[in-house]
């Protein structure tokens, strides 16, 4: 059985990503805390940067805290964009084709939870 967990700001690592530049991610919860479920992850991505068209293995729940941004989704076989702002939730299904985009002059962030284990990432063309 995990013990309770509490994490500073300051604790959490970012790290660049290789899926695009200007994203970075922070592991706020996730094995080196020893949760036997779920991985809570910060991302932000830098204005004016895009990530790539995109399938992951796992679903993914996101919560949106700052920046206005745009997301793809490949809903029955149609790209769909959508405008997100703080306060928005959304839900990725696994195997789910998405990008995003920052196209505003401000840093994009959300908290994005996935279930533990591995998640592979494939690129779509």
């Amino acid at each position: 059985m995990p013990e309770p967990v509490i994490r500073h700001p300051e604790e959490i690592e970012y790290e660049p990503q290789s899926a695009a530049d200007g994203l970075k991610k922070g592991v706020l919860i996730g094995a080196a805390q020893d949760a036997p479920n779920f991985r809570m992850r910060r991302f932000t991505l830098d204005p004016g940067e895009t990530v790539p068209k995109h399938t992951n293995a796992v679903e993914h729940e996101q919560y949106v805290l700052e920046g206005e941004y745009v997301v793809g989704l490949r809903e029955d076989g149609t790209d769909t964009e959508y405008e997100i702002g703080p306060g928005d939730s959304l839900l990725i299904p696994a195997g789910t084709v998405h990008w995003y985009r920052n196209t505003g002059d401000t840093q994009a962030a959300f908290i994005c939870a996935v279930p533990n284990g591995e998640d592979e990432i494939q690129l779509v063309e």
